[in-house]
């Protein structure tokens, strides 16, 4: 731009000297040819002209000289105010104004000052966007190398821009991806990758690759938007691993184990070899979570599943198929049958292992284990019916007491077959009101005299023949019909009570078993409320039986709701002591009445000095707590009269006849009524 416009100093010096030889040069002639002014008319007219010609030249010269000392400092101002745009400084510009072609030269340039300007402003909020940007940005040449980043990027590759300024980013690929970046092949517009920043750690990213295309070369190349991925692909690991592994235990869950399972029988198949299934299932596992909690129930499935998992041999592997059921998968050498020495000899070690004590909120805790074997080929071919088979056959040792081992048999998958069936026919039989009460009488072992009855839910299917509650009741609670069915009860219960009323009969004292969830209902006590109020019964007239299981299974809350039932003056009663894990000093706090002994201690205790000792500490420390005791189970008169000598209050069995309906029950009291009963005889 200097060039452009500066006057040779040569030319400046050269016209000045033109224009001071020209004005001597006339004031020479004037002085040699012209005379004196006086004289000055009568001069020869060509001189004249010829001096005034030089004096003009002179003048002319002077002036173009002025005129060119004026132009060239006004194209010092331009070539200045160009040289400060130069350097960026788009405020300057020489204030003088210009004339001509250099005044449109001035503001052609003043024009491209204010764009420059514009676009210095745009650039710069530019800059501020590409910095406020939590994704990286890497703008690429066409050669592949970084021309510019924004400080996200800085940040995410762990370096300053100057270290990562014209370096191929190829080179901030992991070497196992590089190809999808390098050579002639155009990366993926978008996709996921693994980056390396410059202190080697590797980040994986998700990336949008972005053209720019242009006839210049220089500006051709790419943006690529990098976003770090780290949290996500971690999430993602949990969720993978989740979808997998059981959270508690840390075995296999069920779809994995049954994965797994499917990928052994084929192994096995092809092999000619066998796989034995063992389900495994802790025996009462519920009443330790009622009893000690959920966090007691937790140790116990984590302590059965590291035990079982430390014992395994080598390829074997376990998982857990529901809430305290656990699948185990071995691989004996001969087929699986009850005289497979080696499989017989790891599943002992398994039932030793799992029933090591068990130290639970300072209680000292032994658990159990009952367990159903099922093997391919001899007794399935398949996942889904080894499955069933084994957990056929863990139904059966659970149905045996527990703490057993059972081989499937074919006759068992027919016992499953009935329970399914029996479900659906239960809710069709109580809907039908094919549901029958039973009355079993109570006894006074020191009069004689009926106290009352316990009702008794009886099934009577015509195709089956009767159905014990032992049966069915179980299957009530799986399906949750155990409310309608408990509601129908005290329902049925007191529309007898007022019958035998109305009839004049006295039935004394009348016991009804409560299920727990029953007594999880809302407002329990209203309901019961209700009922009594509808038939217009006392509530001195019932009693309510709990089992030990339910009393402890929250016990904040049962105790809360108990306290309400006994301030609506209903007794209540403890069903089956001895079964549970509480003792009579865990039951003070409920407001209980009347304590009823199992009848699996009566059933021996004429014989077995044990169980009389037992019935006999219960009942002395029952009466302490101010309790009544009734003894169930009683079949002989040894056992009446061994209740009678350790002050047992009541008791009730078949030794005064089977459970009997409404009608008969009401005929027994009024034959105690009328002196015609034949219980008198057995407390002569």
């Amino acid at each position: 731009m200097k060039q452009i416009f500066r006057i040779p100093r040569y030319l400046m010096v050269g016209a000045s000297v033109m224009l001071l030889t020209t004005l001597v040069t006339g004031l020479a002639v004037l002085l040699l040819h012209v005379e004196p002014v006086t004289n000055f008319a009568s001069q020869p007219l060509p001189t004249v002209l010829m001096a005034l010609l030089v004096l003009g030249c002179g003048v002319a010269a002077g002036v173009a000289a002025a005129v060119v000392q004026r132009h060239r400092e006004d194209i010092r101002g331009v070539v200045a105010a160009v040289e400060a745009l130069e350097e960026g400084e788009l405020d300057t510009w020489p204030p003088a104004p210009f004339d001509g072609d250099l005044g449109q030269l001035a503001q052609a340039f003043r024009r491209l000052q204010q764009r420059l300007k514009k676009l210095t402003v745009s650039r710069n909020y530019l800059d501020q966007v590409l910095a406020s940007m939590q994704d990286a940005l890497l703008l690429v040449g066409a050669d592949g190398r970084i021309k510019r980043v924004n400080p996200a990027a800085c940040e995410l590759l762990e370096a300053t821009e100057s270290e990562l300024l014209g370096r191929p980013v190829v080179e901030l690929i992991a070497p196992a991806q590089r190809a999808q970046f390098g050579g002639e092949r155009r990366p993926d517009p978008r996709g996921e990758a693994i980056m390396l920043s410059l202190r080697g750690r590797e980040v994986p990213v998700a990336y949008t690759w972005s053209p720019i295309e242009a006839t210049e070369p220089d500006l051709s190349g790419a943006i690529i938007a990098v976003r770090d991925i780290t949290e996500r692909k971690l999430a993602d690991r949990r969720i993978r691993y989740l979808a997998r592994i059981d959270a508690l235990t840390k075995v296999p869950n069920r779809m994995q184990f049954q994965h797994l399972l499917q990928r052994a029988i084929a192994r096995a198949r092809r092999a000619h070899g066998h796989v034995a299934l063992l389900y495994v299932d802790i025996d009462r596992f519920k009443d330790i979570n009622d009893t000690f909690g959920h966090a007691a129930g937790d140790a116990a499935l984590e302590t059965l599943a590291r035990r079982v998992t430390n014992l395994l041999p080598s390829g074997a592997f376990m998982g857990r198929l529901a809430g305290d059921e656990f699948g185990v998968v071995l691989f004996p050498r001969e087929p699986v049958r009850p005289d497979n020495g080696e499989l017989g000899r790891l599943v002992q070690r398994i039932r030793r292992a799992v029933g090591e004590v068990l130290l639970v909120q300072g209680h000292e805790l032994y658990i159990s284990v009952s367990i159903g074997i099922a093997g391919f080929p001899t007794d399935a071919d398949n996942v889904l019916d080894l499955i069933r088979n084994a957990d056929a056959a863990l139904y059966e040792a659970k149905s045996a007491g527990g703490n057993r081992v059972e081989y499937y048999r074919p006759e068992m998958n027919a016992a499953q077959v009935e329970r399914l069936i029996l479900k659906s026919q239960l809710r069709r039989s109580y809907e039908l009101d094919e549901l029958l009460i039973n009355y079993q009488p109570k006894v006074s072992v020191r009069s004689g005299r009926i106290a009352g009855a316990e009702a008794l839910v009886r099934w009577d299917l015509s195709e089956h023949g009767l159905i014990l509650p032992s049966e069915f009741i179980p299957l009530a609670e799986e399906t949750n019909l155990i409310l309608e069915i408990g509601e129908w009860v005290l329902n049925r219960v007191c529309a007898d009570y007022a019958e035998w009323r109305r009839h004049g009969s006295q039935p004394g004292r009348i016991s009804v078993n409560l299920s727990l969830k029953q007594l999880a209902q809302p407002n329990f006590s209203r309901r019961i409320g209700r009922i009594l109020k509808r038939h217009g019964i006392t509530p001195e007239c019932l009693e309510l039986e709990l089992t030990e299981t339910t009393l402890m299974a929250d016990p904040e809350r049962t105790i809360a709701v108990l306290r309400e039932l006994h301030d609506m003056r209903l007794h209540l009663a403890i069903d089956d002591f001895g079964t549970g894990y509480s003792s009579l000093s865990a039951l003070q706090k409920f407001p209980i009445s009347t304590l009823k002994i199992d009848q699996s201690f009566v059933a021996n205790a004429a014989s077995d000095a044990d169980d009389a000792t037992m019935i006999a500490t219960m009942v002395d420390m029952a009466h302490r707590m101010h309790m009544e005791v009734v003894a169930e189970g009683v079949e002989s008169e040894e056992q009446l009269s061994l209740l009678r000598r350790l002050d047992c209050d009541y008791v009730q069995g078949l030794l005064f006849g089977e459970p009997m309906s409404a009608r008969a029950y009401r005929d027994l009291i009024d034959a105690q009524r009328d002196g015609t009963d034949s219980y008198r005889a057995l407390f002569g």
